[in-house]
């Protein structure tokens, strides 16, 4: 296995939601070139299948499955298989999302339900899948990643709806209550990107919606993929150990307190 031990992961099993995603790729990358076997959770096979591509030229053979992250067997199901295939699950990042651009007042029971689902309903699913296997081994890192929508409603139309609010806002109150009940062996903390240049991000990155955006962050650049993932490699290396029950914004000075 290859891979610099830099964050003592070296030979950790990490399972990713989103994987096949832009902020899935970086993180698998990030987790690949430190020695971590990253599992790959999808409902996108072709995009988790050029992720994989991506780790195996780092060294490190990607795993991969095909799911619905809102889907409380399947996540139970892939958790059991890469236990059992490995021995371990030590790292679980709850990264899955969807965008969900409507306002209040258009949305639908199916809208809510959908967005909800994947990303608090998909938190809850996946961190008590994995849960146990931390347990056992006494040692384990959670990581979700909300957003800044969640402490502030945002700034930005194309992102800032109540509905993705209040999912991202959900997966905060997560980290806070399972951060308490799976003490002290697991570490639970989540990350609040700001503007990141993504396909999910494009409608306010470019043009003069761009333009404007960018006028309201401090250090004066959009965010990239591999920022979020960089935070993430922190928040599961052993120089976070002390750190649970956190909440690390990621967004370039825009909510400077």
């Amino acid at each position: 296995m290859q891979g610099s031990n830099q964050y003592g992961l070296q030979g950790r099993v990490a399972v990713i939601t989103g994987g096949g995603g832009a902020f899935g790729r970086a993180i698998a990358l990030a987790f690949a070139k430190r020695g971590v076997i990253p599992v790959l959770i999808d409902i996108n096979l072709p995009a988790m299948e050029q992720v994989a591509a991506e780790v195996a030229a780092a060294g490190i053979q990607a795993m991969m499955f095909q799911a619905d992250v809102s889907s409380y067997g399947r996540a139970r199901e892939v958790a059991t298989e890469v236990a059992g295939r490995t021995g371990r699950i030590d790292i679980l990042v709850n990264n899955a999302g969807i965008t969900q651009p409507k306002g209040f007042l258009d949305l639908t029971e199916e809208d809510w339900d959908r967005t909800i689902g994947i990303h608090l309903k998909g938190g809850f699913n996946w961190s008590q899948a994995v849960l146990p296997y931390m347990m056992r081994n006494e040692w384990g890192r959670i990581v979700n990643i909300s957003s800044m929508v969640a402490k502030h409603g945002g700034a930005y139309p194309a992102v800032s709806k109540t509905c993705y609010a209040a999912a991202k806002a959900g997966l905060l109150g997560l980290t806070h209550g399972l951060a308490r009940e799976a003490a002290p062996y697991v570490t639970v903390n989540a990350i609040c990107p700001g503007v990141i240049q993504s396909g999910m991000s494009s409608g306010i990155t470019t043009g003069e919606a761009g333009a404007r955006t960018l006028s309201l962050i401090p250090l004066a650049r959009f965010g990239q993929p591999i920022d979020i993932a960089a935070a993430v490699l922190f928040l599961s290396s052993d120089d976070a150990s002390y750190i649970t029950g956190e909440v690390m914004d990621v967004n370039g000075g825009v909510y400077i307190d």
